[in-house]
């Protein structure tokens, strides 16, 4: 991400309200909060391998096989309990100390060093971080400017004084945060702010959580957000970048069966880079798992693969709903009905000629960004004048890219 234009872009931004500079005085303390939890599951985790290892080298003498259940015994599994007792107590002890440290940190900002590697942990461990309540996992909320929005009639008022009903929510990819909307001094939501009178506001997540989950949590925020807005709104655009595509088709299909209101409202979704039917680099993952699960002897680092958080695993098949894959109740979950849908692949090939197999973004394939699949009934039905091909660039290029711009531009104004 380019510092000089987060840095630009914050500068201009509205000064924060009280409450957000409360909630950012105590970011140190909190985040080391998080990475001692963090860091002191870790060690009991690592320590549980090592035993594993212990206990199958000690009990198998096949290469392939499985060994019994248990942990070591004797003088070695007196050694691995002391070490998880001995780390559990240094954890909660620390943990209790920086909580009292908290109230005593001094005022301060957060920076968007800190909001990367905040937003990358999430994306890697931020359903361990929801589970077991780690301070450093992120809660959903619309952000505008990098600055939490209240969704309070009169805030909105206040804070949106001379918007209109044109709403515009981007919502950032696996491991991202809004800030990263801002890359190579463009930032897709303001460009059409400015060219176009529409009103960006970023959705912020936890892109670690199952993207059911995220997508249940951000069709409310959504209603709540419409209910609120201090004008009617006229019209409701959401642009999604690789797995926020997937939470938005998510949120559509909760607001379809729960018949909530916004879903009228929802005019035109693009997706760009999503990856509608996966992306091979998390069903490599998988294969991954599966190899060192085949021995004893290497099962035991069979956890680290499964480290992948809820999220990168939904990715393997482009999973967004509860149940099977894209299916609900037996049939396949369509992209919304009365929804004008549009489709940006990225090639990292400068050109394509006849018949030539186009390479994907470097994470997500073509064909899966354009909604093909060889099972005719899971091919998104998408008509060829909203879908584009950007040649010549990678996955985070479509954040930046002028050709996508004029391309998103260009539907959006229509």
């Amino acid at each position: 991400m380019n510092d000089t234009a987060v840095n630009t872009r914050r500068a201009a931004a509205p000064a924060r309200s009280p409450a957000a500079r409360q909630a950012a005085s105590v970011n140190g303390a909190t985040d080391l909060r998080g990475a001692s939890k963090v860091l002191i599951d870790a060690v009991t985790g690592v320590t549980g391998i090592v035993e594993d290892m212990h206990r199958h080298i000690a009990r198998v003498g096949p290469i392939v096989g499985k060994a019994k259940p248990g942990n070591a015994r004797g003088i070695s599994g007196l050694v691995y309990k002391s070490v998880r007792g001995v780390t559990r107590a240094v954890g909660f002890g620390l943990d209790t100390a920086l909580g009292r440290l908290a109230p005593l940190v001094r005022p301060g900002t957060t920076s968007p060093r800190r909001e990367v590697v905040l937003a990358a942990l999430n994306g890697v461990l931020g359903d361990y971080l929801e589970q077991t309540g780690n301070p450093l996992a992120i809660t959903m909320r619309f952000r505008h400017q990098g600055h939490g929005v209240v969704l309070e009639r009169d805030a909105l008022a206040a804070d949106f004084a001379q918007s209109g009903g044109k709403l515009l929510v981007l919502v950032h990819g696996l491991c991202m945060s809004d800030l990263q909307w801002t890359r190579e001094h463009h930032d897709h939501g303001a460009a059409l702010a400015a060219d176009l009178g529409f009103t960006p506001l970023y959705l912020h997540y936890n892109s670690g959580r199952h993207i059911a989950a995220n997508g249940r949590e951000f069709a409310a925020l959504l209603d709540q957000l419409v209910r609120q807005w201090p004008v009617p709104v006229s019209e409701l655009v959401i642009v999604g970048h690789s797995m926020g595509g997937l939470v938005a088709r998510s949120a559509c299909e909760v607001a379809r069966q729960s018949k909530l209101g916004w879903l009228k409202r929802v005019k035109k979704i693009v997706f760009l880079g999503t990856p509608h039917h996966g992306s091979p680099l998390e069903r490599a993952g998988n294969w991954v798992d599966m190899l060192l699960g085949v021995s004893p002897y290497t099962a035991p680092f069979a956890r680290l693969g499964q480290i992948r958080s809820a999220g990168i695993q939904d990715l393997r098949h482009g999973t967004f709903i509860d149940g099977d894959l894209r299916r609900q109740g037996g049939e396949v979950v369509p992209l919304p009905r009365g929804v004008k849908c549009f489709v940006v692949a990225a090639s990292k090939q400068a050109a394509t000629g006849h018949g030539t197999r186009l390479k994907g973004d470097g994470l997500v394939p073509v064909n899966s960004a354009l909604g093909r699949h060889k099972d005719a009934a899971l091919t998104l039905s998408v008509p060829a004048a909203r879908q584009h091909v950007a040649f010549g660039i990678d996955h985070f290029d479509l954040l930046s890219s002028d050709e996508v711009y004029r391309q998103l531009r260009g539907w959006l104004e229509q």
